[in-house]
């Protein structure tokens, strides 16, 4: 008898906590109770207990995806995503730890083709300290016409910016992919994870290659370009 093996799930996403910095100078998120455990008993008698919680944070808050209105004011927004684009589509990572400059030039447009593509820079193992804003790993403008022109669905990464930031303002990755419809997802995180995980795969054999997806589905707003997301990888 056939047997099937469970699937394998690996969060790439940060944790929200309240107060918490994702980018210098944007809002830091506020989490508390609309609704506490206490203020329900009062509502609802002694020992029924219900809570409901109150968020309010900016939209590139944590993990999160940007569609072309983040970009562009005729571009679409999170309403116009596809899900074929961010919802368990198959997935390819790339190591580019020791790479402060990514330039993709050995890309094999094939391999990608339709896929996520997650770029593992091993910056997100200095989220929460000082050192995860400045000297970031990023793309260049041409690495993101060679991931555009090979097709890919979306493009991840684990740093703060898919773009280098210092002493410009010009995002020409972000410009291109989104130009494009590619959605991007920034300040991913577990990417090592993802890498040990997969090289255990093909240690152990596996028929596919050590293949895994990827998903990163943000709520379904209009007017926004951007918003937070649970991103993982499912083996």
């Amino acid at each position: 008898m056939l047997t099937t093996q469970p699937a394998t799930h690996i969060d790439l996403s940060h944790v929200i906590t309240d107060g918490m910095t994702t980018y210098p100078g944007l809002p830091e998120p506020t989490v508390a109770d609309h609704l506490s455990r206490e203020a329900a008993e009062e509502i609802y008698g002694p020992g029924i207990t219900f809570q409901i919680g109150l968020v309010t944070m900016c939209t590139n808050t944590g993990t999160y995806l940007d569609v072309p209105f983040h970009r562009y004011a005729d571009g679409h927004d999170l309403t116009g995503l596809a899900l074929e684009r961010v919802a368990a589509i198959d997935a390819v990572l790339l190591d580019r730890r020791g790479e402060r400059v990514i330039e993709l030039d050995d890309l094999d447009s094939a391999a990608v083709a339709g896929k996520a593509v997650l770029v593992w820079t091993g910056h997100a193992a200095t989220w929460g300290t000082p050192d995860y804003f400045e000297n970031h790993p990023a793309l260049t403008g041409a690495a993101a016409e060679r991931l555009r022109d090979a097709g890919v669905a979306c493009v991840g990464i684990d740093t703060l910016n898919i773009d280098a930031t210092e002493g410009t303002g010009e995002r020409p990755v972000h410009s291109t992919l989104l130009r494009a419809e590619i959605p991007i997802i920034e300040h991913m995180t577990n990417l090592d994870v993802l890498a040990a995980a997969l090289a255990a795969e093909s240690l152990a054999g596996s028929p596919d290659g050590a293949g895994f997806t990827f998903t990163a589905v943000p709520p379904k707003i209009e007017g926004c370009g951007t918003f937070t997301v649970r991103a993982f990888a499912t083996l």
